[in-house]
């Protein structure tokens, strides 16, 4: 199959998952094509059946903004047009979807029909795609879309709740490519984040306000007065400056370790005790399902679409949203000797697996021969 797929280029939960979904494809031999204004940040080796097409948005002096989302929709036809592409896969809904749509009624003029797929995957239905400034847009073209779906069953029910949609929405969950992130871990890396075998406490996200990152840093303090320990913070983003503030007033501030951006996590994971996730909502939680297939059990929160990977008292734990005292016990209940945390360990990495790449991916491929079936070009 010819397949273009458009998506955030970012290190964002969407763009991770387009660019992973992409490259598997690819390895079964299907042809990709990325559209985005920038080179994706996990499209770091060369493919020979992927390629990448960036969206040019000329600047004028007229535009304050320049028009992405119609530089996009050109971009699309073109791709399309040159590289007998038999389906258009966009995710996260705003631009993509309402661009795909313009593209699609081009090429229909034309007498191409492509069939488009909008994968939704949180934030633009939680947060953005709420703003009456889009939502009309928005609600449109999902509705046009051939086939929606999200990552999990909360937000399909979410988007039910706050768009008025006339369709199906299927679910098909975020995946993780297992034999990527189970690798063994790396002594000396261990021993230089924790040299008196300190417990290694990892937190990753975009420090944006809905993952409440002040609560991680609290939880970790209840924690280290009993468990000596080290937090890593992986990640950037609007709220980290307050973090690295709130951080140095504390009395383990030299326990507190700010990493940036990562973008090999496979890398860091493996040398974690535990993760640490305190989101006030998580569409699916992929951050937590990568820790648990490097093997290290989750104290997270029970929102959004969390419980769907988290299984409590097996290979985690979760608590309501702000309830640090309760993370900070659970954690301590895991770390507390090696027994139990190896038995954590253990489930995690059983839990992680149901959602192999291997697992997930084959949904896609199915998907995708339905409606390239159905196409009338077809």
């Amino acid at each position: 199959m010819n397949i273009a797929i458009v998506c955030y280029p970012t290190f964002g939960g969407s763009g991770v998952l387009a660019t992973e979904l992409g490259k598997a494809l690819a390895d079964k031999g299907h042809n990709i094509h990325f559209i985005t204004y920038q080179q994706p940040v996990r499209l770091s080796h060369f493919h020979t059946n992927i390629f990448y097409h960036e969206v040019r948005v000329p600047t004028y002096p007229l535009f304050d903004y320049p028009p992405y989302e119609t530089a996009l929709s050109s971009t699309m036809v073109d791709v399309i047009t040159n590289n007998n592409i038999q389906l258009l896969h966009v995710h996260y809904a705003i631009p993509h979807a309402s661009a795909a749509y313009m593209a699609k009624q081009i090429l229909a003029k034309e007498g191409i029909h492509i069939p488009v797929i909008t994968t939704l995957h949180g934030t633009d239905i939680t947060l953005v795609g709420r703003d009456k400034t889009y939502r009309p847009v928005v609600t449109f073209s999902m509705n046009e879309s051939d086939i929606l779906t999200a990552v999990s069953e909360n937000l399909k029910e979410e988007t039910y709740r706050n768009f008025a949609i006339e369709k199906d929405i299927e679910v098909i969950h975020n995946f993780v490519d297992v034999k990527r992130f189970n690798r063994k871990p790396v002594d000396a890396f261990k021993k230089l984040i924790a040299p008196n075998g300190e417990k290694i406490i990892v937190h990753a996200s975009n420090f944006r306000k809905v993952k409440r990152v002040d609560d991680v840093v609290k939880t970790f303090l209840l924690i280290n007065e009993n468990i000596p320990s080290k937090l890593l913070l992986l990640g950037d983003g609007p709220e980290r400056s307050l973090i690295e503030a709130e951080a140095r007033k504390s009395n383990a501030c030299d326990a507190i370790k700010f990493l940036g951006k990562q973008e090999q996590m496979e890398d860091i994971l493996p040398i974690a005790d535990l993760f640490l996730l305190t989101s006030e909502y998580e569409s699916f939680g992929l951050a937590a399902l990568e820790a648990m297939a490097a093997e290290v059990p989750v104290i997270s929160t029970n929102a959004g679409g969390l419980p769907e990977i988290i299984i409590n008292g097996n290979c985690g734990y979760m608590s309501t949203v702000g309830d640090v005292e309760e993370m900070s016990k659970n954690a301590m209940l895991i770390l507390k000797d090696k027994v139990t945390h190896d038995r954590f360990k253990t489930n995690a990495l059983t839990q992680a697996k149901k959602f192999d790449i291997g697992n997930i991916v084959p949904q896609y491929e199915k998907l995708y021969e339905r409606l390239i079936v159905l196409s009338p070009a077809s």
